[in-house]
């Protein structure tokens, strides 16, 4: 018997041995493969947005934590709502770990919602790096506008401004309309996106708009909420946002279970507002070097403290994570996503 457990126990610590030199050696490949590399972070908007700003910022620290500290540069392809660089990251860009991109989270979903035209990749085919956030969005009003609640979101006429077909500006306001009959008119082609949306609101065009980010609206529009310029009268996410636990939240409205359900496919974007991604055929080594590095930079005082000064909200989500989301939604039942295309076009 003592000498089954003194091999027992030599055969745990062999394996461990062995896992740990397995671990060593990978970490030393990507060591020697990154040293005097230089990655891209391909952002897949035009500069001074959010996603620019996000993938700006991490950009400049993520480096530091990747072994060999490698230079990462960013570089803006906008186009067709980021599907360029989606496509791009997924057909053409070096598949060696020295390409990562950024994109819309809602462009993830656009080939599993019927809305294909244009597309050329699988979403759950991607490397997935990490979410720098959690997004809750919201819907927000202008406060001259008659609108100060969901209560009269159900009951008076308002006009909600809208980018383009796709974006989460048009997307959830027409959900809300469709699954709650809302006297709702959607005005889109704002093509500045969301600032040429807020310059509608004071100019009286519109009365307010969906899918405006939280974070976003902190960091760009923080002079609106401080002057009392607009009311927030819902939250567009899975689990309310801990700044707003008075303000409603999609989800706990009541709705059929289908529609529950589709809604549940559609706000699940939020959960990888900001994503990050490298190629499908990467190496592991290189996969895990990303996400590790993506990780400590979360964690990085000084990428916090920028982040912070820059109002913007770190609750990040890591790659293994954000690809388990994604494979769960692209598993979800038929008449789900069937539902859930009806219902945000």
């Amino acid at each position: 018997m003592k000498w089954f457990k003194l091999t027992a126990v030599a055969t745990v610590v062999a394996a461990a041995v062995a896992v740990g030199s397995a671990s060593a050696i990978a970490a030393d490949a990507a060591e020697a493969f990154y040293r005097g590399k230089t990655i891209q972070v391909l952002v897949g908007f035009s500069p001074g947005g959010g996603y620019d700003l996000y993938a700006r910022t991490l950009a400049r620290y993520m480096g530091k934590h990747l072994p060999g500290n490698p230079t990462i540069i960013t570089q803006n392809m906008p186009g067709a709502g980021s599907m360029k660089v989606m496509n791009y990251l997924y057909n053409a860009a070096r598949k060696d770990g020295t390409f990562i991109g950024t994109f819309a989270r809602g462009m993830v979903f656009e080939p599993l919602l019927g809305h294909a035209k244009g597309t050329a990749f699988d979403a759950t085919k991607f490397n997935w790096i990490g979410s720098i956030s959690n997004e809750v969005s919201v819907c927000a009003f202008w406060h001259t506008s008659a609108i100060k609640s969901w209560e009269d979101m159900k009951t008076k006429a308002h006009k909600i401004g809208g980018s383009a077909a796709g974006a989460d500006s048009d997307v959830f306001p027409t959900v809300l309309r469709k699954v709650y009959n809302l006297p709702m008119k959607l005005v889109t082609g704002y093509s500045g996106g969301g600032a040429d949306i807020n310059l509608g609101m004071e100019r009286g065009e519109v009365d307010g708009r969906c899918g405006w980010s939280y974070s976003s609206m902190l960091s760009q529009s923080k002079a609106l909420v401080e002057g009392k310029k607009i009311n927030i009268v819902m939250q567009l996410a899975l689990e309310k946002h801990e700044d707003l636990q008075n303000v409603p939240l999609i989800m706990d409205l009541p709705a059929s279970p289908q529609d529950k359900a589709a809604m549940r496919l559609i706000t699940s974007r939020q959960a990888i507002a900001r994503p990050f991604a490298a190629p499908p055929g990467v190496p592991p080594e290189r996969v895990k070097a990303l996400r590790d590095a993506f990780d400590a930079t979360m964690k990085d005082p000084d990428f916090v403290k920028e982040a912070t000064r820059l109002a913007l909200e770190v609750r990040p989500v890591n790659g293994a994570d954000v690809d388990k989301l994604i494979r769960e939604i692209y598993a979800s039942p038929p008449d789900v996503v069937k539902r859930a295309s009806e219902i945000e076009r």
